[in-house]
């Protein structure tokens, strides 16, 4: 039987969530950010179910606005976990390696008041003992897990808290969140932007329609939203594999994969269905602000 091969371009794209770009392993569990993002916002601009279209004696106008907004300051928060015969000994255990972690922070500038631990989990651990030809699961011991939150604000000092954290035995980065302080400002200019777009239309289809649109304009709806770096990664994995397609060849052999590694990038929302962007150029992750405003303005009529 000839065996045959296939040779297949395989480019696996699975949209992956607040990092130097970082989003923690919690970019494993999630996916889709960006697909979720641009899809509220189109539902934004959707006209709902009871809502009054426009008229003859009506017209809507719209405003889309979407702002880039760097971190203040950061929280990252790493997984620890510790498995012992006892929960004691779990739990003296752990509390050595979280207090080796603090101790090592203060070299970076991170005092203990800019540390949390937070208790997570602590469940039983089972394994199977074969005796003759019964294999009985019993309890082996017991498994803590605690998460360790660390404040700071030079975003360049995370790679540093991987180290250190590496160096007390804990590997796992779960995310890392990024905090704007003071959202009133940014709220502010998203206000003042979609004003002066709507002020904006109105001249223009005024011009084009030759009508008058009278003032007040009521506000039909104000809609903002805001998207965190921590839901914005999206991932994918790109190889070039062969496929054994005989049926004898895959019953003949057992097939062992070669590992393929997953990328992981900040894919944030672009310009696309936004009448303008404030700081548009994006090279690290940020946190982005949308407004969407539809105010609704009286066409004024001839008089007969």
């Amino acid at each position: 039987m000839k065996r045959i091969l296939i040779l297949m371009l395989l480019t696996v794209t699975c949209a992956g969530g607040a990092w130097a770009q970082a989003s923690g392993n919690i970019g494993y569990a999630q996916g889709g950010g960006n697909a979720r993002a641009q899809q509220n916002e189109k539902s934004k601009r959707t006209q709902g179910q009871g809502e009054a279209p426009p008229s003859a004696t009506t017209m809507f106008l719209e405003a889309s606005v979407l702002m880039n907004v760097k971190a203040d300051e950061y929280v990252a928060v790493f997984g620890v976990a510790q498995e012992c015969t006892t929960v004691p000994e779990c739990n003296e255990k752990m509390d050595a390696t979280i207090n080796q972690f603090s101790t090592d922070l203060k070299g970076l500038g991170i005092g203990r008041e800019n540390l949390y631990v937070d208790f997570a989990a602590q469940n039983k651990i089972y394994a199977y003992q074969v005796t003759s030809s019964i294999a009985k699961e019993n309890l082996v011991g017991f498994e803590l897990k605690k998460n360790v939150a660390v404040h700071y604000q030079d975003r360049d000092l995370l790679d540093k808290l991987i180290i250190t954290a590496s160096k007390a035995k804990i590997f796992d980065l779960i995310k890392v969140d990024y905090i704007v302080k003071d959202t009133n400002p940014v709220q502010s200019r998203l206000m003042d932007e979609a004003a002066r777009i709507i002020k904006q239309k109105a001249a223009r289809y005024e011009k084009l329609l030759d009508i008058k649109l009278l003032p007040p304009a009521q506000l039909y709806a104000e809609k903002p939203s805001i998207y965190y770096p921590t839901e914005m990664y999206d991932s994918y994995t790109a190889y070039e594999s062969e496929e054994v397609s005989s049926d004898y060849y895959r019953e003949k052999y057992t097939v062992q994969n070669a590992r393929k590694s997953r990328t992981f990038f900040f894919n944030p929302l672009n310009a696309d269905g936004f009448d303008t962007v404030i700081n548009p150029v994006v090279i690290e992750p940020v946190v982005q602000f949308t407004l969407y405003l539809k105010v609704k303005y009286e066409i004024e009529q001839p008089k007969k």
